[in-house]
């Protein structure tokens, strides 16, 4: 079958993106993507170049959506309790949602990817470790800001930090209370010290 002249490309990625989260990168080869989406691998390759290339627009699609998006926006003058309180409450909220329990496309693709796919695993990798940059940026605005003491070791908490939200992303594929979830992840942000309790109070 041939592409079809009003091929909807978005539209394609947004498919192939959750086949993807669903079903794995290895599993998505391009035979069964081209099948998936209705059409030929001439017709694939011509649209997206490549498995490798159509996985990373879908990525950076799946990165837009994320529901830990709000702390690469983040702005040196935002409440950083506030904010991390905030958006591991919506990431429990948006885990538990997801009837599938698909988890997280990154996590599960760091866990797939990294060290094993020569191209693909060290976008992976720079993804964790980007998140981890972000965590400790965040901190140390918290720490000018008053926020935090100023002796805190930033690099240990912005470890658990990433730490946590890795966990959580893949602990919601076998817990999927998000009550569970939540106190979790509530928990480590008490033990942290970061913690604001109205900020969560406000989203429910």
């Amino acid at each position: 079958m041939a592409r079809p002249s009003k091929f909807d490309r978005e539209h394609a990625v947004e498919i192939a993106m959750n086949e993807i989260w669903s079903h794995g990168y290895a599993a998505c080869s391009v035979k069964a993507l081209s099948e998936t989406l209705g059409i030929t691998r001439s017709s694939f390759y011509n649209a997206f170049g490549s498995r490798e290339d159509l996985f990373l627009e879908a990525l950076a699609v799946y990165f837009e959506r994320s529901p830990d998006k709000a702390l690469a926006t983040a702005m040196a003058d935002d409440p950083v309790k506030s904010l991390l309180t905030r958006t591991f409450y919506a990431a429990c909220q948006v885990r538990a949602a997801d009837k599938e329990h698909r988890g997280c496309l990154v996590i599960n693709s760091v866990a797939e990817l990294c060290n094993t796919d020569a191209k693909l695993g060290p976008v992976m990798k720079n993804a964790v470790l980007g998140n981890l940059a972000r965590f400790e940026q965040l901190l140390k605005w918290a720490v000018k800001s008053g926020e935090i003491p100023a002796d805190t070791d930033i690099r240990a908490k912005a470890l658990a930090l990433q730490n946590l939200l890795v966990g959580l992303n893949a602990l919601c594929k076998a817990v999927t209370s998000e009550a569970e979830l939540w106190m979790a992840a509530k928990t480590t942000l008490i033990g942290l010290g970061l913690y604001e309790e109205s900020a969560q109070d406000s989203e429910t």
